[in-house]
């Protein structure tokens, strides 16, 4: 049927405007968000309750999405990671300071709509993401999702480490097992290339940070960027990072990738 025969009808047209209106308005750049408990956000979280501060970069923008629980878009905004990272109280992330601060700083009408995926799963050390484990499958699987409908995944922002500073066996570990992750996943998404953007730690749980942050200082795979989190202030946990410091490192990985651009 031709678009001027369907004019003639409202109810059909009406149809096609709404449909057309929401392809424009789904996401055109999508980040998966993985790692472990600062990825997922405990900015602004005391003795499990979320003070409910969200500072200006952090702030919804109807031009940044995020991918629901039930894989449906919807506009971001904090705790980026509620109904993801169950059973634990969400705060500020980085994600949606990088957000911003992508549209901001890459001219927001080439970079189009953001979408996010959050996948991060607090106390989880790297071996629980290993390709056949829950969380891998379900990475892929939103990942899947959030290009369904179109659009382009254009990183994953990776922070994770912290529980793999426990054991030194761990920690030795920690290089072959990154970098046996991003060759898996950019085999199943199937993205060759896909830029992966890591966080080197800031803290541990145990005494082998120096060790885990030496690792993924020394992964030199393509495509590979390394933002460090050394000297973000943390909360009186010494574990995670403030509600500021998430927005600083937001802005880093920002910029990280836009050099890339």
């Amino acid at each position: 049927m031709s678009i001027s025969l369907l004019l003639s009808y409202p109810f059909l047209s009406m149809l096609l405007i709404v449909h057309s209106s929401s392809a424009a308005n789904l996401p055109k750049a999508i980040f998966i968000l993985a790692g472990q408990s600062n990825m997922a956000g405990r900015g602004g979280v005391t003795a499990g309750k979320w003070d409910g501060n969200v500072p200006p970069e952090c702030k919804p923008n109807p031009s940044i999405l995020r991918l629901s629980s039930q894989l449906s878009w919807e506009v971001a905004r904090e705790p980026l990671h509620a109904h993801i990272d169950v059973g634990k109280t969400c705060g500020v992330g980085p994600g949606m300071a990088f957000a911003n601060e992508v549209r901001v700083r890459g001219n927001g009408s080439s970079i189009g709509v953001v979408g996010l995926v959050p996948c991060a799963v607090g106390g989880t050390k790297i071996s629980h993401w290993e390709k056949g484990t829950k969380l891998y499958g379900e990475l892929v699987k939103r990942a899947n999702a959030s290009v369904s409908e179109g659009g382009t995944i254009r990183a994953i922002l990776w922070y994770q480490g912290e529980s793999d500073t426990v054991k030194k066996e761990d920690a030795d570990a920690y290089k072959q097992n990154m970098e046996t992750l991003i060759m898996d996943l950019r085999s199943d998404l199937p993205i060759p290339s896909l830029p992966i953007i890591q966080v080197a730690l800031a803290s541990g749980e145990g005494k082998f940070i120096e060790s885990v942050r030496r690792a993924q200082k020394a992964i030199k795979l393509p495509n590979i960027k390394c933002v460090d989190a050394q000297g973000l202030q943390l909360k009186k946990d010494r574990l995670h990072l403030t509600t500021m410091s998430q927005v600083h490192l937001g802005i880093k990985l920002a910029h990280a990738f836009l050099a890339s651009m």
